[in-house]
Parts: structure tokens; sequence; C-alpha cells
């Protein structure tokens, strides 16, 4: 599973500073998602994390999941995670919309429960969404160097 979309080099700038595991960890991420809904966009901050949001239109409000990244460790997050069927019971958090796993292996993501969560959370964007143009495989950064 490969992804032909370039990580963007604002990221890449960032990214380079953590440790090998934890980006090995959000490439292989980021291309599970990718495999997933391909043409979702990507947009990509620097604030208290290093985050990069996956969304069905150019914002951040129509944004289904996204991956932080922290010091030492990162999650996939579900913007409207409470809203989320989760029978598997995988979600954690107290907040009162967002939820997410930690991932620590490969084996935390890629598996079927993870898979069906990102399915649910892209249908939920795309029928919660009023935008006009929908999943153009756009990449946003909003990263200031």
């Amino acid at each position: 599973m490969t992804s032909k979309r370039e990580v963007h080099p604002d990221f890449l700038f960032y990214l380079k500073y953590k440790e090998q595991k934890i980006i090995d960890l959000y490439l292989d991420l980021r291309e599970f998602l990718l495999s997933i809904n391909a043409q979702s966009n990507e947009l990509l901050y620097h604030t208290h994390a290093l985050t990069s949001l996956y969304s069905v239109s150019e914002k951040m409000s129509d944004a289904f999941c996204m991956i932080p990244i922290y010091t030492n460790h990162l999650n996939l997050g579900f913007n409207k995670g409470t809203l989320l069927e989760d029978p598997n019971r995988i979600l954690q958090g107290t907040g009162k919309l967002i939820r997410h796993i930690p991932i620590e292996t490969e084996a935390d993501f890629k598996n079927d429960a993870v898979k069906n969560l990102m399915e649910k959370a892209i249908a939920m964007a795309i029928e919660d969404s009023n935008a006009k143009k929908l999943n153009q495989g756009l990449v946003i950064s909003k990263i200031k160097r």
C-alpha cells in the first residue's frame, strides 16, 4: 500500500526531529489512512503538536480524523469520535467530541476495527459537510517556519 502523495516539505521540516520509530509509525499510519480515502484533503499544522488532519473538504471542520505527533508518541484522533459507534471500545478520551487511539505499533491501526471506524467517520464527515467540492486530494500546509 503505497501512496503517490508525497509528504509536504513544511511537515517534513519538523518531522525529521522526531525519533525514527515515531516517524515510521506516522508514515505507515498516513499510508493506511490514504489507502482508505486516497482523495481526502490533508491539512497540516504545527501548534502544540505536529498534526496532519484528513478532511473531506478544505475546511478543518470537515476533518474526519487526525494524526497528532507529540514528543514521544502519536495518536489517531477522530474529530467526532463520541458520535461514532465503537463496538470494540478502542476509542479513548474524555472530551465532548474528539476521541483517539494511542498508536505504538502497526497492530494498533492495521486492523478491521480501525478501518471500520475510519469508514464510518468518513461517511459522517461527507454527510455533515456543506462544502461544494469534496475529496480533492489536496495538501494544505498551515505551517509557518
